[in-house]
Formats: C-alpha cells, sequence, structure tokens
C-alpha cells in the first residue's frame, strides 16, 4: 500500500481523499476538451477518453488501441531524396463507452434544460471514472444518472461500464441506448501544426453480429493493413415494464431499452467491452491500397474477420462473468500494487500532492508490463502529435518507469528493439551505418516529413541507448541486454561512429544535428548529442567487452569497439572561455541576443509567430538543452560550471516546451535555487490539470508528467545514476515539511524519506541479510533491510541571486505558502 496515514478526523479524511481524486463539476462544461484527457483512462493497450456517456457534446472524441492507425500521404512543395513518403496517423477504435438516455422523448444533454448537479470524479486508487448528474429535461422532467466506467488494468481487452438513471420527482419515459459506434467524426484543429491530421471514416465495414443483447463489430482500416474486432455485452436491471430492441449496422451496435420509471424506480445497466486488433505489414502504394479495398472476404493474410470477432466476444462474455464488482476489486488490487513503489509523498503542499499522484496515475496506466508496448507521446489519451511515438518516451517517461515499474519500461524497450529492422533501412537510406530510430512513428517507420528538428534530431538514437543502459544497471537484467539491448547498443553506436568526423587537432566531431532545443537546428556539436552519443558509443563497448559472442554474432570485434571508445574519448565540448560557459552548440554563445523586450506576451510560443529562419539563428532556447545535458550527464561538468551554465541559459529559455522546466527544475535545485526549482517542478506538474500550454485536449503531455517525478526525486532527492549506481544529494524546498518516495534498485524496493533535518533510507519489507550500497552526499554507506540509515540532510550550495528569466517567462512563484 501507498505509504499515508488515514486521520480520523473527518476534514483530515477529505483532505487526504481529495489527495486522490480529481473532480470537475458544472463549472468546468466549458473545458471539455480538457477533460476528456484529463478523465482519460488506459492500460497500455486500450485507451477510452473521458467523454461523457452521452457521447455529446465532446471536445473530442476517442477510443484508441496502442499502435492502431492508418497510413497516409505526405506532400511536398519540393521533394527531395530520403524525403518520407508516407506517415501514420493514430485513428479512433469502434467507441463502445456510449450510453444515451432520452426523457420523455428529449435527449440528456448538460447544455439544455436545467443542470442541478454535475460532478465527475477521477479515483486515482480505484482506477474508475464516476459521474453524478442530476438533471431536469427541457420539459419538467427530472432525472438522476450515476455511472462509473474502468478500462481494465488487469484484462487488457476489457473496458466497462456502470450506469443507472433514476426518476425523482415525477413518473417519467425513458428510452436508453448502449452504442457501440465506428467512424465517429472528429473535430480538425488547424491553428496549431503539432495539431493531429484528421482522417474521415477511415475504418471499412466487414462483419456485423448480434446476439440478444451482445453485438460484435469488425472493421478494417484501407492502407495499414490493420483489422479490429469490438464487442459488447450487457447485463441489465430494469423493471419488468421496460421493452428491449436491438439493431446492427456496418457502423454501429445498439441496444435500447424504452419504459415508464415511476419516482425512486431505477434502471441500471452494465456494459462490457473487449478490444481485439491484428497487424500485418503495411501497404507503401496506392494501387495495393485500392485492391484491399475493393474488398478481401478472406482477410489480408492476417486473423479472419470472424476468428477475431469471435476472441473479442469471448473476451467480452468472460469479462460479464467475472463481474463488475470483481473488476473493480481486481482494478483497485493492481492499482494499490503499482502505487506501492510509485507513490510520492508531499507534506506541506496539498495541491501539488494530488498534482503529483494525478501525474503518477497517468504514467502507470499509459504502460504493459507484457508483449512489446510503448508509449506515444500522449499515451492513449488524445490524438495529438499524431498519436506518434517520440524521443519524449525513452527521453522522460521510461527513466522513470525504469524505477517504478520496470516491466512497463522493458516492454516499450523491447517493442524498439522489434522496429530495429525499420530503423537499419532508415539509416541505409540516410547512407549511414547502423541504425536510425525515427523521430515520430507509430510502426517502426519515420513519419516526420520536418528535416531540420525531425531527421537531424539524431539524438533520438542515443536517448533509446541510454534508455537501455539505464534499464540494465537499475534492473540487472543481463537477459534483456543479451537479447535485445546490446544490439540496440551496437546499432547506434555504429551510426555515432559513422555520422561523426575527425578534425585536424584530433578531436571528435557530429555536425548538422539538431539537439532537444529546436529554435537552434542544424548545428555543429550540441553538447547533449555528444555527450549522449559519447555515452552510447561507451555503453556499447562495454557491453561489447562483458559478452564477446553475443557482440561476435553481430559482427563486433575488438578493432570496432576500440575505434567506439576513441571517439567517445575525443568527443568535442564547445565552451566559450570569456563568458565561463558551455555551449549548447559550436558558436552558439557569439549569436546575436533575442530582442525579448520587444517581444509581446502574445508572441508565444515563438514558433507560432516568428519564423524558424528567425530563431535558428538568435541565441534564444525553446526548451532546456544544455541543462538536460547537465542533468544526463553530471559528471562531466564541475559544480562551478553547473551554476554558471544555468544562470546563462536560464535567461535565454522561453519554455516554449512542456519538456523544458522538469531539467530547470534539476539543475535549479542541484545550484541551490530552490524557489525557482520548486517553481520549475510545479509547472511541470500543472501542465495539465491547469492546461498550461493550451493542449490539454489533444491529450496529457506524459513526458511533462513524467518530468514532475523527475523534478521530484532528481532534483530535490537529489538522485544521480549516470555511474551506474545509486548517488543521493538530497534537497527540500521550504515549501515542504516531507518528500518522500521509493524506487527498485536491482530488485529491491529502496523508500527514501527527507525531512528538514535528516534523510532516511529504509528497505521496507526486506529481512537484516538484505542490504543496498548507495552513496549519501558523497558518502557510500550501506542500507540494511529492518533498520533505517539516517544521515543530515546536506546543506546546499549558496547561489547567490536568482538568475532572470526571459521577460515574462519565469515560471508562477508558488515557492512560498
Amino acid at each position: 500500500m501507498p505509504d499515508t496515514t488515514v486521520s480520523d478526523h473527518p476534514a483530515e479524511r477529505r483532505a487526504e481523499d481529495d489527495g486522490w481524486r480529481i473532480r470537475r463539476t458544472e463549472a468546468d462544461a466549458g473545458r471539455l476538451g480538457e477533460t476528456e484527457s484529463i478523465f482519460a483512462l488506459s492500460n497500455g493497450w486500450l485507451g477510452w477518453r473521458g467523454n461523457l456517456d452521452e457521447g455529446e457534446p465532446y471536445g473530442m472524441p476517442g477510443s484508441y488501441l496502442n499502435g492502431f492507425h492508418e497510413r497516409r500521404e505526405l506532400s511536398y512543395p519540393e521533394d527531395g531524396y530520403a524525403f518520407p513518403q508516407l506517415s501514420d496517423t493514430v485513428i479512433s477504435a469502434p467507441n463502445a463507452a456510449l450510453i444515451r438516455l432520452w426523457v420523455d422523448g428529449e435527449p440528456l444533454d448538460v447544455r439544455t434544460g436545467t443542470l442541478h448537479h454535475h460532478e465527475r470524479v477521477l479515483d486515482l486508487r480505484a482506477g474508475l471514472v464516476e459521474r453524478h448528474t442530476e438533471w431536469t429535461s427541457p420539459g419538467g422532467h427530472r432525472v438522476r444518472v450515476r455511472s462509473t466506467r474502468l478500462v481494465s488494468l488487469a484484462h487488457h481487452p476489457v473496458a466497462a461500464v456502470r450506469w443507472e438513471v433514476e426518476a425523482l420527482d415525477g413518473p417519467v419515459d425513458v428510452r436508453v441506448c448502449s452504442d457501440l459506434v465506428a467512424n465517429q467524426r472528429v473535430p480538425e484543429r488547424s491553428d496549431d501544426p503539432r495539431a493531429a491530421t484528421v482522417l474521415d471514416e477511415p475504418l471499412v465495414a466487414e462483419y456485423r453480429r448480434s446476439d440478444g443483447p451482445d453485438g460484435v463489430l469488425v472493421h478494417r482500416t484501407g492502407r495499414s493493413g490493420q483489422r479490429v474486432a469490438v464487442a459488447v455485452a450487457h447485463l441489465v436491471e430494469a423493471p419488468d415494464t421496460t421493452a428491449t430492441d436491438t439493431g446492427c449496422q456496418g457502423d454501429r451496435f445498439r441496444l435500447a431499452l424504452s419504459g415508464p420509471l415511476r419516482p425512486g424506480q431505477r434502471l441500471r445497466l452494465t456494459k462490457f467491452a473487449a478490444y481485439e486488433c491484428t497487424r500485418t505489414d503495411i501497404v507503401d502504394h496506392p494501387a495495393e491500397a485500392a485492391d484491399r479495398s475493393a474488398g478481401d472476404p478472406g482477410g489480408t493474410g492476417a486473423e479472419r474477420p470472424t476468428d477475431l470477432a469471435a476472441r473479442a466476444v469471448a473476451a467480452a462474455t468472460e469479462a460479464r462473468s467475472v463481474g463488475w464488482d470483481a473488476l473493480v476489486a481486481e482494478q483497485r488490487a493492481w492499482l494499490d500494487a503499482a502505487w506501492t513503489t510509485a507513490d510520492v509523498v508531499l507534506d506541506g503542499d496539498p495541491e501539488l500532492q494530488q498534482a503529483t499522484r494525478f501525474a503518477l496515475f497517468h504514467l502507470i496506466q499509459a504502460g504493459r508490463a507484457e508483449g512489446d508496448r510503448t508509449i506515444p507521446a500522449k499515451g492513449l489519451t488524445g490524438n495529438g502529435y499524431d498519436g506518434h511515438v517520440l524521443w519524449d518516451t525513452e527521453g522522460y517517461v521510461l527513466p522513470v518507469l525504469t524505477y517504478v515499474a520496470p516491466a512497463m519500461a522493458r516492454s516499450a524497450l523491447r517493442w524498439r528493439h522489434a522496429h530495429l529492422p525499420e530503423a537499419r533501412e532508415r539509416a541505409a537510406e540516410l547512407r549511414l551505418p547502423g541504425a536510425s530510430f525515427p523521430w515520430r512513428t507509430i510502426g517502426g517507420r519515420e513519419c516526420s516529413g520536418y528535416w531540420p528538428a525531425g531527421t537531424a534530431g539524431l539524438h533520438v538514437n542515443a536517448d533509446v541507448a541510454d534508455a537501455v543502459l539505464r534499464y540494465v544497471a537499475a534492473t540487472g537484467d543481463e537477459e534483456f541486454l543479451v537479447d535485445a539491448g546490446l544490439e540496440m547498443l551496437v546499432e547506434t553506436a555504429r551510426l555515432w561512429h559513422g555520422f561523426g568526423h575527425w578534425s585536424d587537432t584530433g578531436s571528435y566531431h557530429l555536425r548538422g544535428v539538431t539537439g532537444p532545443d529546436e529554435y537552434t537546428a542544424l548545428v555543429d556539436d550540441n553538447v547533449f548529442t555528444n555527450l549522449m552519443a559519447r555515452r552510447n558509443l561507451r555503453g556499447a563497448a562495454d557491453a561489447a567487452d562483458a559478452h564477446p559472442e553475443v557482440a561476435a554474432r553481430f559482427g563486433v570485434d575488438a578493432a570496432e569497439v576500440a575505434a567506439w571508445r576513441a571517439a567517445a574519448d575525443a568527443m568535442h565540448l564547445p565552451y566559450d572561455p570569456k563568458r565561463g560557459v558551455h555551449q549548447q552548440s559550436a558558436g552558439f554563445t557569439d549569436l546575436p541576443e533575442w530582442d525579448f523586450d520587444g517581444t509581446d506576451a502574445d508572441d508565444y510560443p515563438l514558433l507560432l509567430h516568428f519564423p524558424y529562419l528567425e530563431l535558428y539563428r538568435k541565441q534564444v532556447v525553446k526548451q532546456a538543452d544544455l541543462v538536460l545535458a547537465m542533468l544526463r550527464s553530471p559528471g562531466d561538468f564541475t559544480a562551478d560550471e553547473k551554476a554558471r551554465n544555468f544562470a546563462y541559459y536560464e535567461a535565454r529559455t522561453v519554455r516554449d516546451s512542456s519538456l523544458s522546466s522538469p531539467g530547470q527544475a534539476v539543475l535549479a535545485a542541484e545550484v541551490g535555487h530552490l524557489d525557482l526549482a520548486y517553481d520549475h517542478f510545479a509547472e511541470s506538474v500543472l501542465q495539465d490539470l491547469e492546461d498550461l500550454g493550451d493542449k490539454t485536449s489533444d491529450g496529457l503531455h506524459l513526458a511533462a508528467l513524467a518530468g514532475a517525478w523527475i523534478a521530484l526525486v532528481q532534483g530535490f532527492g537529489g538522485l544521480r545514476d549516470d555511474r551506474g549506481e545509486l548517488c543521493f544529494v538530497p534537497r527540500l524546498p521550504r515549501r515542504l515539511t516531507r518528500l518522500a518516495f521509493s524506487l527498485l534498485w536491482r530488485g529491491q524496493r529502496l523508500r527514501v524519506t527527507i525531512t528538514p533535518d535528516e534523510v532516511r533510507y529504509d528497505l521496507p519489507g526486506a529481512g537484516p541479510d538484505v542490504g543496498l550500497d548507495l552513496w549519501h552526499d558523497g558518502e557510500r554507506v550501506r542500507v540494511t533491510g529492518g533498520t533505517s540509515c539516517v544521515r543530515p540532510l546536506p546543506t546546499p550550495p549558496d547561489p547567490g541571486p536568482e538568475p532572470p528569466a526571459p521577460p515574462g517567462r519565469r515560471p508562477t512563484r508558488r515557492a512560498t505558502a
């Protein structure tokens, strides 16, 4: 169970309850898209957006399966060699969450009639979304509607809804329709290039069947070669006067219940849904897509529609047999186990305590422990970024999951390994050795047509390698290293060795790349990229030396390993001695300064108001870049260098990306600016709950939510793991009286509790013969089971005045109570 203490005092119990529950009421009715993302439920395979049961009004409907997408052509005003010609876009599978209500012929709609009470709650411990509405129809008939929904964390194909309507003031005639609908209209947002591409009616009906109150629909995509089956099974508790009817068409199955309700009388419907999907090779050519669209009753070499339907029906029927109460109990048990490690306790700031648990809930429900599923940038909460996987996963999400849910991190890394063939093909297309993982993808192929911040963002390859190295160090999973990790390390090391350049002075350079800061593109020797590539090269060399027989299967010999080490040792890191700071990339500090005083508050984000030509040639930083390099490779910078670098780049970073604040929080804490660090942490953890970037309606920012954990555990907890050992130099911001978190290391759960005077390390549940070595503020200590290891809280350095941020771009001050 999570490390919480429940009070006997009613007010304190309510405060504790609010720390685990996110509420939205009728006052939030104008923020539908945002609420739908916040209330999204997922299990890493299946995701339901938090739409209203009745389906309308909505910001964006969504019923997603991990990896389920359609393919579309990319067009360029001027084409070029190796430009990706096709891209993939996430599409909604048939939606089984819909339950519509008519009261005396008038549809339930929170925009009409009188809304007396409307509350929706996301329960972070139970994994449920609850809804309670009291509504009077325009005709004057008052009803109460309650519903609870879940996406099962224990049964990956299954989601369920328990829904009921009750007559309140007088008799009413109700009609309830439980719908399964394909090809719902998705509104298109064209005011932002980061918004998703919307495809009209991407699903083609193939098969349908109804059996009493149950039904199943099977659809296929036209080009991506995928097929999906969705089955629904129902339990009905209704007065004897209720009539039942069903209808089944290509894009809709409907169970309709109608009849009178007396005051106090209820109609209850429990709906169990199951989603199954098959995948085939992608069809690249329009002619082949046309052949497929003409119909293929026997299937496309994949599972036949009838077989897929049978699997979905069996899963939905089994869920009904398991029963609603058992599904709810399993959901709570699954989350209780997950929260034992994932929960982070913040005493002193109830709002951010709640927000932190919200962030971690969405992280632990975004992945799957089994199989080879990864986590898109928006998870399964929306269609932002076209549902693509970006470097966010390995750069932010997996470093957290490695410590709180390592099996999920392993699954995501196995997904990358499964797509090594496409990465090799892409590298060959770019005239490079090894493998080049895509900047944006769903099915393993490059989906980004924007070269300066896509293809040139080669650091994604080192991010993948870094995630492999951190996972293996934290878990000791040598089986994974031998089966998958080593091959990824080898192929990415080969990319860097083939891409790099030796100068006449004997330095090794990486030219023409884009680092995390996408406002500075196609540069030489980006420090983040160079340091990450160095770690990649050394990690591959170490792994090859540790497993020479496995490495030999990939053609690795001693000469290649030696070449990797030589390149790593000679990697150039540009430095400006005049200003006493590292250059984000070669020549960066010599660029003209951005005119911040002449930039209006409405001009942010800059990419929507200024041409990239202007951004690329000025000292303006979209998101922490060199700062992130200091977080990932802390041993490559002295304490003085970190302080000077942080101050210099804090003044030039506008945080037009939600990925920026986590790294800034960590370095601010390390150099002693604890109030600033806390404000950056707050911005990261509140990114979606307060919709700080006006983008939450497109889906949650999972990397920013992961960044909240990074800010807490690596910032205030002082965790550093780049040496393959656990090292802590904790800090405690003045807003907090206690910070406590757990992490898994080599199969042991380490609990760290930080208070104003001390730091306590424990191994909960371990016996006295179990021990763990770690570093505390430069001192090597051993933690054993049954005994707390207590050390004083280190005194942070005196950082001097807080460095300025660009005008109007400092995070909101909340460090004082």
